[in-house]
């Protein structure tokens, strides 16, 4: 885990998800002074993911559980899906990490007669879509998928339609930017804090208190004072 995580956020509209658009956009965070990502959360769309190789190396990176599962149930025949889809949300159920990891090989071995594709698809993402069990457990429902995600970009969609056609990208950067200033101050408020700063506190722990060794001085015994005593 980082010793120090610097956070900040941003916005940028654009005309498509291409890596360019999304390197440009990662770097400029990071030229801003984003630093110590533990994780990143997004869909499994390539261009992005390509941007997240390209300029944060080395980063942790979660599958969004709902994309996912939404691309399992794609190749589920009719009549077996809620029955694939209550198997894998057992995953999410485990109370440890090592449980969670466990349990995705498990429902893979289950589901492998019938649907070796779903088996397949389970341990080839394993590490994607279990990256969350590597952090604190109050995180786990706000770090695996992009749920918050999509519901913010809901609002800032539905905030949008009023307006409906823009004069130029700056105005419409410009409405988004303030729903989004919006929805942060809201997050910052303690019953509306998007993480806890207890649970925050565990991503970067206090450094050990330094313990100075004390040399105890040997006593100094006054012979002669023992000798007329």
């Amino acid at each position: 885990m980082p010793t120090a995580v610097v956070r900040c956020w941003g916005a940028r509209s654009g005309t498509g998800e291409t890596q360019d658009f999304w390197s440009e956009f990662l770097r400029s965070l990071r030229d801003r002074g984003l630093g110590g990502t533990p994780l990143v959360i997004s869909d499994h769309h390539r261009g992005l993911m390509n941007a997240i190789d390209a300029t944060m190396a080395g980063v942790a990176w979660q599958r969004c559980r709902v994309h996912f599962m939404r691309n399992v149930l794609a190749r589920v025949p009719k009549g077996q899906d809620e029955m694939v889809a209550a198997a894998i949300r057992t995953i999410f159920a485990q109370p440890t990490g090592p449980l969670v990891r466990a349990q995705v090989e498990t429902i893979a071995v289950m589901l492998e007669p019938q649907l070796p594709v779903v088996a397949m698809m389970l341990r080839d993402s394993m590490e994607e879509i279990t990256a969350f069990a590597d952090f604190p457990e109050a995180h786990w429902r706000k770090v695996w998928s992009t749920n918050p995600l999509e519901r913010l970009n809901r609002e800032v969609k539905r905030r949008t339609d009023v307006v409906g056609i823009f004069p130029n990208p700056a105005a419409l950067l410009r409405l988004s930017t303030c729903v989004l200033i919006e929805s942060h101050d809201e997050w910052q408020v303690a019953e509306r804090r998007y993480l806890s700063e207890e649970s925050m506190a565990q991503l970067t722990p206090p450094a050990p208190t330094a313990i100075t060794a004390t040399t105890n001085k040997p006593e100094v015994i006054d012979t002669a004072t023992i000798r007329t005593a």
